[in-house]
């Protein structure tokens, strides 16, 4: 069993609340309320070859209680605010030092779905929404968050290598947030425990999609960090997925209201033009999320996240949202077809009735005569 002797639990809640934030306004607003912010910066070593176009913002919102469990516990509240649209709220619980795995489980797992949690980081956020909104690009308030819990650990009793805290019996349990079991099977232990990475021998990741352990003796947050960026990623696809279904269904259900256009009349070409927008304005907002973080390298902290994307199942999200939007697209060639069939036949159809007026008009003439 592990013994914790320094070491902080970190719960995340993560909402999408505008289409686009600028983040310079955010941090004049933040300073001129006179609350300090800084930008994400990574510092461990490779950490150049991790290239955010827009770092997020952080701001230290200060002590809040939160009762889990029935107990008050005092959290140290933070917010991030991204620049794609999301706001993560953070809250930092300090072990007490000889805390053990065994002991961790029920409290991550009730950072990780307590209803306290979500009340006191939707309080938090709404805050902000409020103090913010003039930074916000069509603000709103999306109905569900992401949420996932960090363990790191600075010390540990005896100072264990990787393989010895890969061997605790209650590390998968603590990760999958298993509190009625003591015990998971070898099969779902090597499972949970599949994920783990280290940069030295004495220090170790592992990375699961509800919760993470670092081990990390440098006392180093950068993947911490990195945890939360790939989780507001994933909360930004699970938005456009619920856009583009929205979308695809509207868009649906008016082609099967429409009735037939007429020779000068296409029912489609006000539909059509407001695809066109939510078109441009999607590509925009998915573009800026999946060029957000970029790796140039592969080193030990693009690992790291690459195996968080893998966990969280990014890559599944990311290719559902691409395909909703190709299927967007291909209906919106469509729909244009048609019109542009509906205005080809128009054209035709008045050049006939002029030349039919010609000849009438040179009958006449010839019957004047």
């Amino acid at each position: 069993m592990l013994l914790l002797n320094d070491a902080f639990v970190r719960a995340f809640r993560i909402y999408d609340v505008a289409d686009g934030i600028r983040l310079e306004r955010c941090r004049q607003l933040f300073e001129k309320g006179g609350a300090a912010t800084r930008r994400l910066k990574l510092v461990r070593e490779g950490s150049e070859y991790i290239q955010l176009s827009n770092p997020p913002l952080l701001v230290e919102l200060g002590a809040r209680s939160l009762t889990l469990g029935g107990l008050a516990r005092e959290v140290q509240v933070a917010a991030r605010v991204f620049d794609f649209g999301c706001i993560s709220v953070a809250l930092t619980l300090p072990l007490p030092r000889g805390t053990t795995s065994e002991a961790l489980v029920p409290l991550v797992d009730l950072l990780t779905d307590d209803p306290a949690v979500d009340a006191l980081a939707l309080d938090e956020v709404n805050k902000l929404r409020r103090a913010l909104e003039p930074a916000f690009e069509a603000p709103h308030l999306w109905e569900q968050n992401e949420g996932y819990a960090v363990v790191l650990v600075k010390a540990l009793e005896g100072a264990p290598d990787a393989a010895k805290v890969l061997e605790d019996p209650h590390l998968a349990r603590l990760l999958v947030g298993e509190v009625k079991e003591p015990r998971l099977s070898g099969a779902e232990e090597r499972e949970v425990l599949g994920e783990h990475y280290s940069y030295t021998p004495g220090d170790v990741a592992v990375i699961e999609w509800n919760a993470a352990f670092l081990y990390e003796p440098s006392g180093s947050e950068d993947l911490l960090d990195l945890l939360e960026f790939a989780n507001a990623q994933l909360l930004e696809l699970r938005y456009f997925d619920s856009v583009l279904d929205a979308e695809l269904e509207r868009v649906y259900d008016a082609i099967g209201q429409k009735k037939g256009g007429t020779i000068l009349y296409s029912p489609y070409k006000r539909m059509l033009r407001e695809l066109m927008l939510t078109l441009i304005e999607l590509s925009e907002f998915i573009e800026r999320v999946e060029n957000a973080l970029k790796i140039v390298g592969d080193v030990y902290l693009a690992r790291v996240y690459e195996a968080a994307g893998r966990q969280l199942r990014v890559g599944r999200w990311t290719e559902q949202v691409s395909r909703k939007h190709r299927l967007l697209q291909q209906t919106y060639a469509l729909l244009k077809g048609e019109v542009d069939t509906d205005r080809s036949l128009t054209l035709e159809v008045m050049i006939v009735v002029l030349i039919i007026l010609e000849i009438l008009m040179a009958v006449t003439r010839v019957s004047e005569h």
